[in-house]
């Protein structure tokens, strides 16, 4: 049996260490059909929201949430940062508005900001493939392993793609046969946010 931790500051180290150990990783992928730089911003916005993490942990969930979405809305930088925003923000402004019971209940209406952000739709070839399966696997209540499964399968599904929108849509039938980098870093980030509420499931 694990020792409790605090929820957020430990969600926090979770993705920034998954992040900084595939952030060449990401830069590779983005090279092949962006301009290589998802790895560098990602990594960027994870060291300041890792560096304010136990600032945030003393904050109400919602505004916790808030801020780091506008922290990495001005730190990633290019399509990604806004999207990520968007996401954490609208997450915490559905759990201030006591839209749901819970930070998953307010997950459709956050990947519906983020497609509208984003002017993109599944099977556009971006991150939205990825927050679409999060979000079926957790409307199906899912378990932790399972979102995480699913999260990394519609990643590898992007290779098949052809990109519709972002600097890769330019390439044309070039971008098929590499996985989307936004993707790609979004289902790292939900595989470790999985495994993270496994081992210290909330109270």
């Amino acid at each position: 049996m694990h020792a409790s931790r605090p929820l957020l500051p430990g969600l926090i180290e979770a993705c920034h260490a998954v992040i900084a150990s595939n952030a060449d990783h990401l830069a590779e992928l983005d090279r092949a059909i962006g301009d290589g730089d998802h790895g560098t911003n990602m990594k960027r916005g994870s060291e300041v929201v890792y560096a304010e993490r136990e600032q945030l942990g003393s904050l109400p969930l919602p505004e916790a949430l808030e801020k780091i979405g506008m922290l990495l809305v001005t730190t990633i930088g290019g399509a990604a940062g806004p999207l990520y925003g968007t996401l954490l923000i609208e997450m915490g402004r559905g759990l201030r508005a006591g839209r749901g019971n819970g930070v998953l209940e307010t997950l459709p209406q956050a990947v519906a900001a983020v497609a509208r952000r984003g002017r993109a739709q599944a099977g556009d070839k971006t991150l939205l493939d990825v927050l679409y399966a999060v979000q079926r696997a957790v409307l199906k209540q899912s378990p932790p392993a399972e979102v995480a499964a699913y999260a990394m399968s519609a990643a590898r599904d992007t290779i098949s793609m052809k990109a519709l929108r972002g600097r890769a849509s330019f390439l044309g039938d070039r971008s098929i046969g590499h996985m989307d980098p936004g993707a790609c870093s979004c289902a790292l980030l939900t595989g470790s946010i999985c495994r993270f509420l496994e081992e210290f499931p909330p109270a």
